[in-house]
């Protein structure tokens, strides 16, 4: 009982296994055989990296190079077959109508590569019957040129299509095969030999295929990673940002707190409403201090070490310490000058902050790429904001390796957006690089009121 059942059980397996194969066989052979599918051009890209020393306008036409040759194919097999039909059964306008049925599907393979196939076999069996009707001893199915061209045929439609399809045009082509042999009555001994040259060649332009579909994937993936890895970084940078600011943002509301309490015993005779009015101030005012507490917490998480060479109570920097910063930049082997135009005046903390930091970022980026150079750190203060420009010369030996991510630049580019600026960073023509951004401030007034205030 249970031999038969595995036996059945068996049975149902291979049914499905062929049921399965039929069905794949039906869907890319007989489904759809004759749609629409053009052969789009080559990429500029792929153009520009095989051939990157043709002129421009030949480069703009290299790139339907792939329908050209396909085209030519097409023409020299329709001369051939032409110059081939001599007397016999095939002549006059019959040996044009087969030349040309023939020489038809390569070049429909740019548009219909499976109906390509299809009519590429009907031309195959026509050959085969006009080959047994010659009556000649050395007639064989395979020695009319349509097979050749079929051969062709499959090639580019594998080729175009997808690697499986080069088992089904092979089995297909080959049951057609066997049958013209029993309908013609030609000698089948050259069949065998026949067949395993066209499964090799069949077999390997699937693994070209199949080559071609596995490098697009990988480029496809390598795409899709350096997208992710490009806006982690800038996740990054903008957690970095937010941590920084936090100390800025949090010592205004500090202010607007206590400022809040005093108030009242700053009045003789506060009405109720008025120190109503301050004590929502500065309940408010601690509860927002209490959610930036909650939010820095949630930026910190992920990154538990932000800090872990820092004092996280230290004040953030300004363009007050920016003489310091030079004192550890030239002990480091730099060479800087720093420029100071304009007159100096308080600005908000988060433009400082922000200044800093770009100049921080600028001389390290110096330091690590343009070893031997000298720098130079402008610092203008001008009507309506302030201009930080970093300019470094030319290398005068080798740059190690650096262990970074590179991504200093976009940094900077999302401190000066933040506050909505403008930058720009590239090469200097002798060699160097340079960094230059405008930071705008909408109020000094303000700011210098804000500061006497505090003071």
């Amino acid at each position: 009982m249970n031999e038969t059942t595995q036996t059945q059980d068996s049975l149902r397996s291979e049914a499905r296994i062929a049921h399965g194969a039929l069905h794949r066989l039906r869907q890319d052979l007989f489904v759809g055989a004759f749609a629409f599918r053009p052969l789009p051009p080559l990429e500029d890209a792929k153009i520009s990296r095989w051939v990157p020393w043709l002129p421009e306008r030949l480069r703009h036409w290299s790139r339907w190079l792939p329908h050209v040759t396909v085209g030519f194919f097409s023409g020299f097999v329709l001369l051939v077959s032409l110059a081939s039909s001599g007397p016999g059964p095939l002549h006059g306008m019959v040996a044009a109508g087969f030349s040309l049925l023939v020489a038809a599907p390569p070049m429909l393979t740019l548009f219909r590569p499976v109906g390509a196939y299809w009519l590429s076999l009907l031309a195959f069996a026509v050959g085969a019957f006009a080959e047994a009707d010659m009556d000649s001893p050395y007639a064989s199915l395979f020695g009319n040129g349509a097979f050749p061209t079929h051969v062709m045929v499959m090639v580019l439609v594998v080729l175009r299509t997808r690697p499986r399809l080069a088992m089904e045009m092979w089995l297909v082509t080959f049951a057609a095969a066997a049958v013209l042999t029993v309908l013609t009555g030609m000698d089948a001994g050259d069949m065998p030999p026949v067949a395993v040259f066209c499964g090799v060649v069949l077999i390997s332009a699937a693994a070209v295929r199949a080559w071609r579909e596995e490098r697009q994937q990988v480029v496809r993936t390598q795409t899709v990673t350096e997208e992710e890895r490009t806006r982690r970084t800038l996740l990054e940078e903008r957690a970095l940002i937010a941590r920084e600011l936090h100390d800025v943002v949090a010592h205004h509301m500090s202010v607007i707190a206590i400022q809040a309490e005093a108030a009242p015993y700053r009045v003789k005779d506060t009405p109720p409403e008025l120190a109503t009015s301050f004590a929502t101030i500065r309940e408010n005012a601690v509860a927002a201090l209490a959610e930036l507490r909650r939010i820095l917490g949630v930026v910190r998480s992920a990154d538990p070490d932000a800090f872990a060479e820092s004092d996280p109570e230290a004040p953030q920097p300004t363009l007050g310490h920016l003489d310091s910063l030079l004192d550890s930049v030239r002990g480091a082997g730099l060479t800087v000058e720093a420029v100071v135009t304009g007159s100096p005046r308080p600005l908000p903390q988060g433009v400082e902050l922000s200044a800093y930091r770009i100049v921080q970022e600028g001389l390290s980026n110096a330091l690590r790429h343009s070893p031997g150079a000298d720098a130079r750190v402008e610092i203008s203060y001008v009507l309506g904001g302030l201009g930080v420009r970093i300019v470094n010369g030319a290398p005068s030996r080798l740059a190690k390796p650096s262990p970074g991510a590179g991504h200093g630049v976009l940094g900077m580019r999302e401190r000066v957006q933040m506050l909505g600026g403008e930058m720009t960073a590239d090469h200097t023509e002798d060699g160097g690089f340079e960094v230059a951004a405008f930071i705008p401030v909408a109020n000094t007034t303000g700011e210098k009121k804000a500061g006497g205030a505090r003071a």
